[in-house]
Protein backbone atom coordinates (compact mmCIF):
# COMPACT_ATOMS: atom_id res chain seq x y z
CA UNK A 1 0.00 0.00 0.00
CA UNK A 2 1.53 3.29 -1.15
CA UNK A 3 -1.06 5.65 0.33
CA UNK A 4 -0.54 7.13 3.81
CA UNK A 5 -3.59 6.29 5.98
CA UNK A 6 -3.03 9.51 7.92
CA UNK A 7 -3.75 11.52 4.76
CA UNK A 8 -7.37 10.33 4.66
CA UNK A 9 -10.32 12.10 6.27
CA UNK A 10 -12.25 10.61 9.19
CA UNK A 11 -15.46 9.03 7.92
CA UNK A 12 -18.59 7.30 9.21
CA UNK A 13 -18.47 4.77 6.42
CA UNK A 14 -15.93 2.00 5.91
CA UNK A 15 -12.31 2.42 4.78
CA UNK A 16 -10.52 -0.79 3.79
CA UNK A 17 -6.81 -0.69 2.97
CA UNK A 18 -5.15 -2.95 0.37
CA UNK A 19 -8.58 -4.25 -0.65
CA UNK A 20 -8.47 -7.13 -3.14
CA UNK A 21 -10.90 -6.10 -5.87
CA UNK A 22 -11.08 -9.40 -7.75
CA UNK A 23 -14.07 -10.56 -5.73
CA UNK A 24 -15.93 -7.35 -6.57
CA UNK A 25 -15.79 -7.81 -10.35
CA UNK A 26 -17.85 -10.19 -12.44
CA UNK A 27 -14.70 -11.48 -14.16
CA UNK A 28 -13.13 -12.27 -10.77
CA UNK A 29 -9.72 -10.82 -11.64
CA UNK A 30 -7.64 -7.86 -10.51
CA UNK A 31 -5.27 -6.63 -7.85
CA UNK A 32 -5.83 -4.52 -4.74
CA UNK A 33 -6.93 -0.93 -4.35
CA UNK A 34 -4.83 1.19 -2.01
CA UNK A 35 -8.10 2.07 -0.29
CA UNK A 36 -11.74 1.11 -0.77
CA UNK A 37 -14.22 3.63 0.65
CA UNK A 38 -17.85 2.71 1.23
CA UNK A 39 -19.61 5.91 2.37
CA UNK A 40 -22.42 5.79 4.91
CA UNK A 41 -24.51 8.39 3.07
CA UNK A 42 -24.24 11.36 0.74
CA UNK A 43 -22.99 13.69 3.50
CA UNK A 44 -20.23 11.23 4.38
CA UNK A 45 -19.24 11.09 0.71
CA UNK A 46 -19.23 14.88 0.44
CA UNK A 47 -17.02 15.25 3.49
CA UNK A 48 -14.58 12.61 2.28
CA UNK A 49 -14.16 14.10 -1.19
CA UNK A 50 -13.92 17.66 0.14
CA UNK A 51 -11.19 16.78 2.64
CA UNK A 52 -9.26 14.25 0.55
CA UNK A 53 -5.95 15.69 -0.73
CA UNK A 54 -6.30 16.65 -4.39
CA UNK A 55 -3.28 14.60 -5.46
CA UNK A 56 -4.98 11.34 -4.44
CA UNK A 57 -6.89 9.88 -7.41
CA UNK A 58 -10.46 8.67 -7.03
CA UNK A 59 -12.26 5.97 -9.01
CA UNK A 60 -16.01 5.39 -8.54
CA UNK A 61 -16.78 1.67 -8.90
CA UNK A 62 -20.17 0.09 -9.39
CA UNK A 63 -20.89 -3.62 -9.10
CA UNK A 64 -17.97 -4.52 -11.38
CA UNK A 65 -20.14 -5.92 -14.15
CA UNK A 66 -18.35 -4.08 -16.97
CA UNK A 67 -14.83 -3.85 -15.61
CA UNK A 68 -11.36 -5.33 -15.79
CA UNK A 69 -9.15 -4.34 -12.86
CA UNK A 70 -5.57 -4.95 -13.91
CA UNK A 71 -3.45 -7.36 -11.86
CA UNK A 72 -1.33 -4.63 -10.24
CA UNK A 73 -4.41 -3.02 -8.72
CA UNK A 74 -5.44 0.63 -8.37
CA UNK A 75 -3.47 3.43 -6.79
CA UNK A 76 -5.61 5.86 -4.83
CA UNK A 77 -9.15 5.47 -3.56
CA UNK A 78 -11.90 3.32 -5.04
CA UNK A 79 -15.36 4.51 -3.98
CA UNK A 80 -18.12 1.93 -3.96
CA UNK A 81 -21.67 2.92 -3.05
CA UNK A 82 -23.70 0.41 -1.11
CA UNK A 83 -26.92 0.00 0.80
CA UNK A 84 -27.46 3.70 1.51
CA UNK A 85 -27.50 4.43 -2.22
CA UNK A 86 -29.78 1.72 -3.64
CA UNK A 87 -33.22 3.14 -2.97
CA UNK A 88 -35.98 3.16 -5.60
CA UNK A 89 -38.90 5.61 -5.42
CA UNK A 90 -41.71 5.92 -7.95
CA UNK A 91 -43.89 8.98 -8.40
CA UNK A 92 -46.19 8.76 -11.40
CA UNK A 93 -43.97 8.09 -14.42
CA UNK A 94 -40.80 9.24 -12.65
CA UNK A 95 -38.49 6.70 -11.03
CA UNK A 96 -35.77 7.96 -8.70
CA UNK A 97 -33.10 5.30 -8.35
CA UNK A 98 -29.95 5.30 -6.28
CA UNK A 99 -26.71 4.76 -8.16
CA UNK A 100 -26.26 1.38 -6.46
CA UNK A 101 -29.76 0.15 -7.39
CA UNK A 102 -29.47 -2.78 -9.77
CA UNK A 103 -30.85 -2.15 -13.25
CA UNK A 104 -32.96 -5.29 -13.04
CA UNK A 105 -34.50 -4.22 -9.72
CA UNK A 106 -35.36 -0.79 -11.12
CA UNK A 107 -37.05 -2.38 -14.14
CA UNK A 108 -39.08 -4.77 -11.97
CA UNK A 109 -40.14 -2.12 -9.44
CA UNK A 110 -41.13 0.25 -12.22
CA UNK A 111 -43.13 -2.44 -14.04
CA UNK A 112 -45.02 -3.25 -10.86
CA UNK A 113 -46.18 0.39 -10.82
CA UNK A 114 -47.03 0.41 -14.53
CA UNK A 115 -43.92 2.29 -15.70
CA UNK A 116 -42.03 0.92 -18.71
CA UNK A 117 -38.29 0.70 -18.06
CA UNK A 118 -38.25 -2.90 -19.24
CA UNK A 119 -35.09 -2.50 -21.35
CA UNK A 120 -33.12 -2.29 -18.09
CA UNK A 121 -34.20 -5.80 -17.03
CA UNK A 122 -31.45 -7.65 -18.87
CA UNK A 123 -28.67 -5.07 -18.51
CA UNK A 124 -26.07 -6.19 -15.96
CA UNK A 125 -24.97 -3.72 -13.34
CA UNK A 126 -26.41 -0.77 -11.45
CA UNK A 127 -27.93 2.59 -12.35
CA UNK A 128 -24.74 4.60 -11.80
CA UNK A 129 -22.87 2.62 -14.42
CA UNK A 130 -25.88 2.54 -16.72
CA UNK A 131 -25.98 6.34 -16.77
CA UNK A 132 -22.21 6.67 -17.18
CA UNK A 133 -22.21 4.25 -20.12
CA UNK A 134 -25.60 5.23 -21.57
CA UNK A 135 -26.51 1.57 -21.33
CA UNK A 136 -29.15 0.22 -23.65
CA UNK A 137 -30.64 -2.70 -25.51
CA UNK A 138 -33.63 -3.50 -27.70
CA UNK A 139 -33.32 -0.09 -29.32
CA UNK A 140 -33.70 1.87 -26.07
CA UNK A 141 -31.03 3.70 -24.09
CA UNK A 142 -30.68 5.49 -20.76
CA UNK A 143 -30.61 8.75 -22.71
CA UNK A 144 -34.21 8.07 -23.80
CA UNK A 145 -35.55 7.97 -20.23
CA UNK A 146 -33.00 10.03 -18.27
CA UNK A 147 -34.27 13.24 -16.69
CA UNK A 148 -31.55 14.30 -14.27
CA UNK A 149 -28.93 12.99 -11.85
CA UNK A 150 -27.27 14.17 -8.70
CA UNK A 151 -23.51 13.91 -8.45
CA UNK A 152 -20.96 14.72 -5.77
CA UNK A 153 -18.02 16.50 -7.40
CA UNK A 154 -14.37 15.91 -6.56
CA UNK A 155 -14.66 19.08 -4.45
CA UNK A 156 -17.49 17.58 -2.40
CA UNK A 157 -20.31 19.65 -3.88
CA UNK A 158 -23.72 18.22 -4.80
CA UNK A 159 -24.78 19.16 -8.31
CA UNK A 160 -27.74 18.21 -10.48
CA UNK A 161 -27.05 17.42 -14.14
CA UNK A 162 -29.66 17.45 -16.89
CA UNK A 163 -29.93 15.16 -19.91
CA UNK A 164 -28.44 17.87 -22.12
CA UNK A 165 -25.48 18.41 -19.78
CA UNK A 166 -24.50 14.75 -19.97
CA UNK A 167 -24.38 14.88 -23.81
CA UNK A 168 -25.16 11.18 -24.14
CA UNK A 169 -23.65 9.22 -27.01
CA UNK A 170 -23.40 5.51 -27.84
CA UNK A 171 -21.97 3.88 -24.70
CA UNK A 172 -20.81 7.21 -23.37
CA UNK A 173 -21.78 10.24 -21.28
CA UNK A 174 -20.01 13.38 -20.08
CA UNK A 175 -19.88 12.78 -16.33
CA UNK A 176 -17.26 15.12 -14.82
CA UNK A 177 -13.89 13.54 -13.97
CA UNK A 178 -13.75 12.28 -10.39
CA UNK A 179 -17.45 12.91 -9.75
CA UNK A 180 -19.57 10.25 -8.05
CA UNK A 181 -23.13 9.82 -9.31
CA UNK A 182 -25.46 9.20 -6.37
CA UNK A 183 -28.94 8.95 -7.91
CA UNK A 184 -30.91 9.54 -11.10
CA UNK A 185 -34.45 10.32 -12.12
CA UNK A 186 -35.81 8.29 -15.04
CA UNK A 187 -39.15 8.75 -16.79
CA UNK A 188 -40.82 5.78 -18.45
CA UNK A 189 -43.98 5.50 -20.48
CA UNK A 190 -47.12 4.15 -18.86
CA UNK A 191 -47.89 0.50 -19.42
CA UNK A 192 -49.92 -2.40 -18.07
CA UNK A 193 -48.00 -4.16 -15.31
CA UNK A 194 -48.88 -7.67 -16.49
CA UNK A 195 -47.89 -6.85 -20.06
CA UNK A 196 -44.58 -5.36 -18.90
CA UNK A 197 -43.82 -8.44 -16.76
CA UNK A 198 -44.56 -10.71 -19.73
CA UNK A 199 -42.25 -8.65 -21.95
CA UNK A 200 -39.42 -8.85 -19.42
CA UNK A 201 -39.85 -12.61 -19.07
CA UNK A 202 -39.52 -12.95 -22.85
CA UNK A 203 -36.41 -10.76 -22.85
CA UNK A 204 -34.82 -12.87 -20.11
CA UNK A 205 -35.60 -16.08 -21.98
CA UNK A 206 -34.02 -14.73 -25.15
CA UNK A 207 -30.96 -13.51 -23.26
CA UNK A 208 -30.44 -16.89 -21.61
CA UNK A 209 -30.76 -18.63 -24.97
CA UNK A 210 -28.20 -16.39 -26.72
CA UNK A 211 -25.75 -15.21 -24.03
CA UNK A 212 -23.45 -17.09 -21.61
CA UNK A 213 -25.22 -15.87 -18.47
CA UNK A 214 -23.75 -18.64 -16.29
CA UNK A 215 -20.12 -17.91 -17.23
CA UNK A 216 -17.72 -15.35 -15.76
CA UNK A 217 -18.05 -12.45 -18.18
CA UNK A 218 -18.37 -8.67 -18.08
CA UNK A 219 -21.14 -8.37 -20.65
CA UNK A 220 -20.33 -7.23 -24.16
CA UNK A 221 -16.58 -6.78 -24.63
CA UNK A 222 -16.60 -4.39 -27.59
CA UNK A 223 -19.01 -1.75 -28.84
CA UNK A 224 -20.90 -2.58 -32.00
CA UNK A 225 -19.13 -0.94 -34.96
CA UNK A 226 -22.55 0.06 -36.28
CA UNK A 227 -22.86 2.45 -33.34
CA UNK A 228 -26.06 1.05 -31.83
CA UNK A 229 -27.25 -1.90 -29.76
CA UNK A 230 -29.18 -4.89 -30.97
CA UNK A 231 -32.85 -4.09 -31.40
CA UNK A 232 -34.03 -7.63 -30.75
CA UNK A 233 -36.38 -7.35 -33.73
CA UNK A 234 -36.63 -9.73 -36.67
CA UNK A 235 -35.23 -7.10 -39.05
CA UNK A 236 -32.10 -6.50 -36.94
CA UNK A 237 -28.96 -6.12 -39.09
CA UNK A 238 -25.91 -8.16 -38.05
CA UNK A 239 -23.23 -7.07 -40.54
CA UNK A 240 -21.67 -4.50 -38.22
CA UNK A 241 -22.24 -6.27 -34.93
CA UNK A 242 -19.12 -6.91 -32.86
CA UNK A 243 -19.77 -10.65 -32.64
CA UNK A 244 -20.11 -10.88 -36.42
CA UNK A 245 -16.78 -9.20 -37.21
CA UNK A 246 -15.12 -11.30 -34.49
CA UNK A 247 -16.52 -14.45 -36.08
CA UNK A 248 -15.43 -13.29 -39.52
CA UNK A 249 -11.89 -12.90 -38.17
CA UNK A 250 -11.94 -16.47 -36.88
CA UNK A 251 -11.72 -15.46 -33.22
CA UNK A 252 -14.76 -17.19 -31.74
CA UNK A 253 -13.33 -19.56 -29.12
CA UNK A 254 -9.87 -17.94 -29.20
CA UNK A 255 -7.91 -18.45 -25.99
CA UNK A 256 -5.06 -16.96 -24.00
CA UNK A 257 -4.31 -18.54 -20.64
CA UNK A 258 -7.61 -18.82 -18.80
CA UNK A 259 -9.32 -16.27 -21.07
CA UNK A 260 -11.58 -17.23 -23.97
CA UNK A 261 -13.86 -15.51 -26.47
CA UNK A 262 -17.03 -17.35 -25.57
CA UNK A 263 -18.21 -20.07 -27.92
CA UNK A 264 -21.86 -19.21 -27.26
CA UNK A 265 -21.44 -15.48 -28.00
CA UNK A 266 -18.08 -14.38 -29.33
CA UNK A 267 -18.35 -10.79 -28.04
CA UNK A 268 -18.25 -12.10 -24.47
CA UNK A 269 -14.73 -12.24 -23.09
CA UNK A 270 -14.79 -14.97 -20.47
CA UNK A 271 -12.75 -16.15 -17.52
CA UNK A 272 -12.90 -19.86 -18.25
CA UNK A 273 -10.91 -20.63 -15.10
CA UNK A 274 -7.74 -19.18 -13.63
CA UNK A 275 -7.53 -16.22 -16.01
CA UNK A 276 -5.57 -13.15 -15.03
CA UNK A 277 -6.55 -9.64 -15.98
CA UNK A 278 -3.57 -9.67 -18.34
CA UNK A 279 -4.89 -12.82 -20.05
CA UNK A 280 -8.24 -11.14 -20.63
CA UNK A 281 -6.93 -7.80 -21.82
CA UNK A 282 -4.26 -9.31 -24.06
CA UNK A 283 -6.79 -11.65 -25.68
CA UNK A 284 -9.06 -8.67 -26.26
CA UNK A 285 -6.24 -6.75 -27.91
CA UNK A 286 -5.43 -9.78 -30.08
CA UNK A 287 -9.06 -9.89 -31.21
CA UNK A 288 -8.94 -6.19 -32.09
CA UNK A 289 -5.82 -6.72 -34.22
CA UNK A 290 -7.27 -9.73 -36.03
CA UNK A 291 -10.56 -7.94 -36.74
CA UNK A 292 -8.76 -4.88 -38.07
CA UNK A 293 -6.54 -7.03 -40.27
CA UNK A 294 -9.54 -8.93 -41.60
CA UNK A 295 -12.06 -6.12 -42.10
CA UNK A 296 -10.28 -2.78 -41.42
CA UNK A 297 -12.75 -2.27 -38.56
CA UNK A 298 -11.27 -0.99 -35.30
CA UNK A 299 -13.21 -2.45 -32.40
CA UNK A 300 -13.61 -0.17 -29.38
CA UNK A 301 -13.61 -1.63 -25.88
CA UNK A 302 -16.95 -1.49 -24.09
CA UNK A 303 -15.46 -3.06 -20.96
CA UNK A 304 -13.66 -0.45 -18.87
CA UNK A 305 -10.05 -1.38 -18.02
CA UNK A 306 -8.42 0.36 -15.07
CA UNK A 307 -5.41 0.06 -12.78
CA UNK A 308 -1.83 -0.99 -13.28
CA UNK A 309 -0.39 -4.20 -14.73
CA UNK A 310 1.79 -6.39 -12.56
CA UNK A 311 5.39 -5.18 -12.67
CA UNK A 312 7.53 -7.41 -14.94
Amino acid sequence: MTLDPNSLPQVRGVLTFDKDLSGLTWLRVGGPADVLFQPADIEDLQHFLRELPRDIPVFPMGVGSNLIVRDGGIRGVVIRLGRGFNGIEIDGQNVTAGAAALDAHVARNAAAEGVDLTFLRTIPGAIGGAVAMNAGCYGRYMADVFQSARIVTREGEVKTLSNAELTFAYRNSALPEGAVLVDAILCGERGDSTTLETLMAAQLKKRDETQPTKDLTAGSTFRNPAGFSSTGQADDVHDLKAWKVIDDAGMRGARRGGAVMNEMHSNFLTNAGGATAADLEELGEEVRKKVFKNSSIELVWEIKRIGEPTAP
